[in-house]
C-alpha cells in the first residue's frame, strides 16, 4: 500500500509493564485472558459503567419527560382530534425534537465523563492482552492519565454525529406528519445514518491510536486514516462483532427476554467485552504496521522497578563502569618503581642437565632480584613522576566515594570521572 504509518515506532503507551510475546496466537491469547481473567473484566466493566451513569440517567429522564408530556397532550382520546386541536398533526413529532435537542446536546457532556472510564478500561485491557493477565486498579487511573485525550476527543465526535442523526430523524418525521414532501428529509436521513456508521468506524480507529501511541495530532488523524483504509472487510467485521452486547440491546426491544439478557451484559460484562475484541483486533493490525515493543526477560523486571531503584542502578553501573575504565587506565608500569634489568641482577637460567647446586643458586638469584626490586621501589617511591601519577588516579578513585556539598552525592559516570 502506498500509505504508511509514521512515528508510532516506540512510541507505545506502555508505562507500567513490558508487553510479552503471545505464546498461542493473537485471538488465543485473547480467549486465554477472557477465561482466566472474567473476574477482572468485571471489575473494569464496573468501573466504565459509573461513568456512563450520568449517560443512562439523561436517557432516563428523557424518556420520563416524553411520556409526562404524551400524558398531557390528548393524542388517543376519542372527539379530541383534529377539528377540535387544529394544530395536532405533526405534534408528538415536535415533541420529540424539542426532547431531542435537549437531551442528546447533555449527552454530548455525558461522554466527555463517559471517556474517563473508557480511557482507563483500554488501557488495562491493552495491559491484560499484551502481558497475559496483569492488572491494577492503579494501572487503571494511569490510562485514564495517558488516554483520556485519545479518548475524550472521538468519542465528542462520534457523539456529535450521533446527536444529529437523532436530530435529523426527528426532523424528517414531523415533515412526514405535516404532510410535507419527504423525498428530501428521508434522502438527506440516509446519508446522515451512511455517514454516522463511517464516522463510527474512523473515530474507532482514532480511538484506538490514541490510547496506544504517542503521536502528534495531524499524524493521529492521518495514522488512524491509513489503518482503516488498510483493512476495510476487517475492520467492519470486528467492528460488528465487538458490539454484540449492542446488538442484543436492540434485539431487546422487541423481545423481553433478550433485553433482560442485554442489560445483565452490560452490568457485568458488555463494556470490557467491546474493548476487549476491539482492542485485541486493532492490535493485530498495529502489528502488521509497527515491529511489535516486545522485551527481555531482564528489560521486563527493569520495567517493575521504582524510578528511585532504575536512578540507583544506574549510577551504581556508572561507578562500575568508571572504575574499570580507572583500573583500566592505571598502568604498573608508570604507578611503581620499576628496577632496571641488568647483569649483575640476572637470574642464571638452568641448563638442559642441572644439579641440586644449581637449583639453589638460582634460587638465591631470585630471592636476590627481590630484595633488589623491593629496595629500588623504596628508594624511589617518592619520585615526582611516581607521586603525581598515583595522586591522579587516587583522586579520580576517591570521587567515587565523596559526598558534594551539603550531603548530596556526586553523580558519578563514564563519561565525567576520568575528565
Amino acid at each position: 500500500m502506498a500509505l504508511s504509518v509514521s512515528n508510532l515506532e516506540g512510541n507505545e503507551i506502555a508505562d507500567d509493564y513490558v508487553r510479552k510475546a503471545p505464546t498461542r496466537g493473537r485471538w488465543g491469547e485473547t480467549w486465554d485472558v477472557l477465561k482466566a481473567n472474567f473476574g477482572k473484566l468485571v471489575l473494569i466493566n464496573i468501573f466504565v459503567l459509573i461513568t456512563f451513569l450520568p449517560g443512562i440517567g439523561i436517557m432516563i429522564y428523557r424518556s420520563m419527560y416524553i411520556n409526562g408530556m404524551g400524558l398531557q397532550y390528548p393524542f388517543n382520546l376519542a372527539g379530541l382530534n383534529y377539528p377540535a386541536y387544529t394544530n395536532i398533526n405533526g405534534l408528538e413529532e415536535q415533541i420529540y425534537l424539542s426532547a431531542d435537542l435537549l437531551f442528546f446536546s447533555l449527552l454530548i457532556v455525558a461522554g466527555l465523563i463517559a471517556s474517563i472510564g473508557i480511557s482507563g478500561a483500554a488501557y488495562s485491557i491493552r495491559k491484560l492482552l499484551n502481558t497475559q493477565g496483569q492488572f491494577s486498579v492503579k494501572g487503571f487511573f494511569h490510562g485514564i492519565k495517558v488516554g483520556y485525550f485519545g479518548t475524550v476527543m472521538p468519542v465528542t465526535v462520534f457523539m456529535i454525529f450521533l446527536f444529529a442523526s437523532f436530530i435529523l430523524g426527528d426532523w424528517k418525521d414531523l415533515v412526514i406528519a405535516r404532510g410535507a414532501s419527504s423525498a428530501g428529509p428521508i434522502t438527506a436521513y440516509v446519508f446522515m445514518i451512511i455517514a454516522n456508521v463511517l464516522v463510527g468506524v474512523y473515530c474507532g480507529w482514532l480511538f484506538a491510536v490514541g490510547v496506544s501511541y504517542r503521536v502528534k495530532f495531524t499524524q493521529l488523524f492521518k495514522n488512524a486514516f491509513v489503518l482503516m483504509i488498510g483493512s476495510p472487510v476487517h475492520t467492519l467485521f470486528f467492528a460488528g462483532l465487538a458490539l454484540i452486547p449492542v446488538w442484543l440491546f436492540v434485539i431487546g426491544t422487541a423481545v423481553s427476554i433478550v433485553k433482560i439478557i442485554s442489560y445483565i451484559v452490560f452490568i457485568f460484562l458488555g463494556f470490557s467485552l467491546i474493548l476487549l475484541v476491539w482492542t485485541s483486533f486493532t492490535q493485530w493490525v498495529f502489528d502488521m504496521y509497527v515491529t511489535p515493543n516486545i522485551k527481555a526477560a531482564e528489560e521486563e523486571a527493569k520495567a517493575k522497578k521504582t524510578p528511585k531503584e532504575l536512578a540507583a542502578e544506574k549510577e551504581e553501573s556508572d561507578k562500575q563502569t568508571a572504575m574499570e575504565l580507572l583500573a583500566a587506565g592505571r598502568s604498573e608500569l608508570i604507578g611503581r618503581p620499576i628496577l632496571p634489568i641488568d647483569g649483575e641482577c640476572a637470574v642464571k637460567p638452568l641448563s638442559a642437565v642441572f644439579t641440586r647446586g644449581d637449583i639453589a643458586g638460582a634460587s638465591a638469584d631470585r630471592e636476590k632480584l627481590k630484595t633488589a626490586v623491593s629496595a629500588y621501589e623504596d628508594e624511589h617511591k617518592n619520585d615526582p613522576v611516581y607521586v603525581e601519577y598515583n595522586k591522579l588516579f587516587a583522586e579520580r578513585e576517591k570521587a567515587l566515594q565523596s559526598n558534594g556539598k551539603k550531603g548530596k552525592k556526586k553523580k558519578v559516570s563514564a563519561d565525567n570521572l576520568l575528565k
